[in-house]
């Protein structure tokens, strides 16, 4: 742990620091919001900042600072959901296509470019057609969007570790493959997998507050950071933006925090992110893969 804490420096530290908090206010809203974020006061439409409203209050009399606490969860959970499912399946279809090589990897490669034609945000509003505009279905949109990517960076490193020699030297000892997967190739490239789990959670969490920007996602009276920035539009136009800023720094901190930390962890693995352009380009999977080559020349696209 302390070898972990020195390698991602006082910037990684920091960090974790942030993302610590915010899952702490998360998980103990309830007992932390000063007032109920659901209940709006006629009376009390566009206060200041005071000693009962920290950060004022909305255009509906919410307390901006009570709903801001209480979106958190669904702010969070939301992205948790889509980079635990997404990273999961990922790992196991990228490690099957390393491992097996021909038919399967020709057939997972298939599958992933086929599924790169698909928008996350327009899956999204066709799972909101069919299954209706809920948080449910926009996590489920944006798991099968974000596969392909996460499964293509994977892959390239798990190719680089399938051609290592130790690998062949278990292979002729008898060791199963499933044996050689699990207790040795994914552990081999786990610091990209925490990389990839680190940086698809801020994607989808611009994703999703993006979505119930929409409507699509999270519903109204319920709190969430995206909701909070459609909702302050009316306060823009008021002159009060409050609530938009607040939401709208929020997701920023946040985000950024989760990126700059699976920076951080991904260097551990020997991969810097930050050789293939700036800290917003590793959207883009080619990026990343390009970064993993960098590190392994060896390594196969």
């Amino acid at each position: 742990m302390r070898r972990m804490l020195r390698s991602i420096g006082r910037l990684g530290i920091a960090c974790m620091v942030v993302i610590g908090i915010i899952i702490l206010v998360a998980i103990f809203s309830p007992l932390l919001t000063p007032e109920n974020p659901n209940l709006g006061q006629i009376g009390d439409v566009y206060l200041g900042i005071s000693v009962n409203h920290l950060l004022g209050t909305d255009g509906q009399g919410y307390d901006i600072f009570s709903r801001l606490m209480a979106g958190s969860r669904d702010s969070l959970l939301g992205p948790l959901a889509v980079a635990f499912m997404a990273t999961t399946i990922a790992t196991v279809l990228a490690t099957l296509a390393a491992w097996s090589r021909g038919a399967v990897d020709t057939g997972i490669s298939a599958m992933t470019n086929v599924l790169f034609a698909f928008p996350g945000v327009i899956l999204a509003i066709l799972a909101a057609t069919v299954l209706g505009a809920s948080l449910t279905a926009a996590v489920f949109a944006l798991t099968i969007a974000y596969l392909p990517a996460v499964t293509r960076v994977l892959r390239s490193a798990a190719v680089t570790v399938r051609e290592q020699t130790y690998i062949s030297a278990l292979e002729i000892q008898g060791y199963s493959s499933f044996t050689i997967c699990v207790r040795h190739l994914i552990p081999n490239i786990s610091a990209l997998i925490v990389a990839e789990f680190t940086l698809l959670f801020g994607f989808s969490m611009v994703d999703l507050s993006a979505i119930s920007y929409l409507g699509l996602g999270t519903q109204p009276p319920h709190s969430d950071w995206g909701v909070m920035v459609a909702e302050g539009q009316t306060g823009i136009l008021a002159g009060q933006p409050g609530e938009a800023l607040a939401a709208g720094i929020t997701i920023f901190v946040i985000v950024l925090a989760f990126t700059l930390l699976g920076e951080r962890i991904a260097a551990l693995g020997g991969v810097d992110y930050r050789s293939t352009g700036s800290w917003l380009s590793m959207r883009s999977p080619r990026r990343r893969i390009m970064a993993i080559q960098s590190a392994t020349p060896e390594a196969e696209a």
